[in-house]
């Protein structure tokens, strides 16, 4: 008994079971409807999305014998013969292997000929950016003014080879590459067609491996299944698809953002294990920074369905934006660079280390916007006093948000004892700069001032910079580390109003101050003078920046 591959057997025979293209559908679907059939429809797109799979539905539609429809009935001759490829008036060429002219002209011979059987004589050239210059232009003529009774379906995966010539004859469709979601759902349904017992971990990876490709997912699902029989799990499929376990990208994302770097090192250590292509996973770790990066910017943002969503929300809370944009760079900078490493195991743990040498934030700092500047990173620190010149001008509107170490006689919040003494809106700026906070409820703080502390009960003004971070989560945390400062539970109650006096609004202004005492200091230079008067230079204000 033969076997029929899962790509054709689940091959839709018709414009309901077609997914992920609505918009050539809905074009096909309203030309059948009205007539108004074009002579020469031009699909692209990456393999496996399902052009010649539309060009043979359409031609069914042409030629289905209960009439030109876009629902073909799937049980005429017609249907059924185009279906298992035999019918007589739908010629399928593969362009690729029929390149020269004289195999153009000789298909073209019988083109003023009426159909055989069908309504119409359906042309279906596949891959035709392969035919040569000669074989387009004998095509030109034909394909500009054909016989009422002749269809051209054109298929192609580069669509940029084809003479302007002929796609100014052809309606063109462009497919698109399908989700990873998308697929994902298709390959539960398959499973359970075929009675498959398959973990959903196990289709997800199929679903990412097949890039775009609702053919290659059909194939991967068939070698998975000969690989582990008709159960699928994710370690077999991970192991026939040689693909790396994203949990493991994930723990090293947690560990980089830890600033373990013993823990990065461990598990580096036990990926080297499974002998993994480190350029591989350098791009995994590119992908996974890309989620985080979007979530941070949308927190509300939704995933595809194939992603792990809650692993990338708390990534997300785990890392600042500023990092994750930074590590996002070194990983796809290194991923180029690491053939020049002297191995790709040290080469990798060095963009590794690279991340946590290079990382915005340190273990323990409070991040608070504040339109002050920060040196180049990795840079030597400077004396707070001077002021230097920078090469590039600085733009101060836009500024960089400042690290905001704890005073050096603060102590740990595991060993703060309960506070006794009154606080009072004072002595706010102190306590924030205490709690040790990281990422967006940071500035959730920095925008707030306190009104009042009566018992459990703490009042926060918002300042209406600070609005975008008036989340839940947000507030939970900071209630959180309040409660730890206090020694005592804390109950929260934000209200927005007029904060002139916040930790924010403090360091704007200590910013300014320390810009305008650099912008002097460079105008009150001996040396900044000595140029002004022997060559004429001039000092642009926006490149003067406050040293660290």
């Amino acid at each position: 008994m033969s076997y029929l591959a899962l790509a054709r057997k689940w091959r839709p025979r018709n414009f309901s079971e077609l997914a992920g293209q609505e918009h050539v559908m809905r074009a096909l679907v309203n030309a059948l409807q009205t007539g108004r059939v074009h002579h020469a429809f031009l699909f692209t797109g990456t393999r496996g999305v399902g052009k010649t799979t539309i060009a043979r539905i359409l031609a069914k539609s042409l030629n289905c014998e209960t009439g030109v429809t876009p629902t073909p009935c799937g049980v005429c001759s017609a249907c059924r013969e185009i279906d298992e490829g035999r019918f007589v008036d739908l010629i399928e060429v593969d362009a690729a292997s029929r390149t020269k002219v004289d195999d153009t002209r000789e298909l073209l011979d019988n083109v003023q000929y009426t159909p055989t059987r069908g309504r119409y004589k359906v042309y279906l050239i596949d891959e035709v950016h392969m035919l040569s210059t000669h074989s387009f232009n004998a095509l030109l003529k034909t394909l500009e003014e054909p016989p009422p009774h002749v269809k051209f379906l054109l298929a192609t995966t580069d669509p940029q080879k084809l003479p302007v010539t002929v796609l100014s004859r052809c309606l063109q469709f462009n497919l698109k590459r399908f989700p990873p979601g998308m697929i994902f759902k298709r390959l539960t349904e398959v499973a359970q067609a075929e009675s498959i017992e398959a973990e959903p971990e196990a289709l997800r990876l199929v679903a990412r491996s097949a890039e775009g490709s609702m053919r290659d997912a059909l194939s991967l699902l068939d070698q998975v299944i000969a690989f582990g029989g008709n159960r699928l799990t994710a370690e077999d499929t991970r192991t026939m698809l040689g693909t790396l376990d994203r949990t493991e990208v994930y723990s090293i994302v947690e560990a980089i953002s830890s600033r373990n770097a013993r823990a990065v090192l461990d598990r580096v250590d036990q990926l080297d294990e499974r002998a993994p292509d480190y350029r591989e996973v350098l791009a995994e770790l590119a992908a996974v920074l890309q989620k985080v990066a979007l979530l941070q910017a949308v927190p509300d943002l939704q995933l595809d369905e194939a992603e792990d969503i809650e692993t990338y929300r708390r990534l997300a809370t785990a890392l600042t934006p500023e990092d994750t944009q930074l590590f996002y760079q070194i990983a796809i900078i290194g991923r180029r660079d690491l053939e020049l490493a002297p191995d790709t195991r040290a080469g990798f743990e060095m963009v590794l280390l690279r991340m946590l040498a290079f990382g915005v934030a340190e273990p323990g700092a409070a991040r608070v916007a504040a339109p002050t500047t920060v040196g180049r990173v990795g840079a030597a620190p400077r004396p707070a006093t001077a002021a230097a010149v920078s090469a590039t001008p600085a733009d101060s509107s836009s500024p960089e948000p400042a690290k905001v170490a704890p005073p050096a006689a603060s102590v740990s919040n595991a060993a703060r004892p309960a506070v006794s003494s009154p606080v009072g809106p004072q002595d706010w700026h102190g306590i924030v700069a205490q709690l040790n906070l990281v990422g967006p409820v940071t500035q959730l703080a920095a925008h707030s001032e306190l009104v009042s502390k009566q018992g459990e009960r703490v009042q926060l003004a918002l300042d209406t910079a600070g609005e975008p971070f008036r989340r839940p989560s947000l507030e939970e945390k900071l209630a959180q580390a309040l409660s730890s400062w206090f020694g005592e539970p804390i109950r929260l109650e934000i209200a927005m109003a007029q904060a002139p006096d916040t930790p924010a609004r403090r360091q704007k202004i200590a910013a300014e101050d320390r810009l305008q005492n650099a912008r002097e200091s460079i105008e009150n230079d001996p040396n900044i003078r000595a140029m002004r008067d022997m060559f004429g230079a001039t000092v642009q204000p926006d490149s003067v920046r406050p040293a660290e």
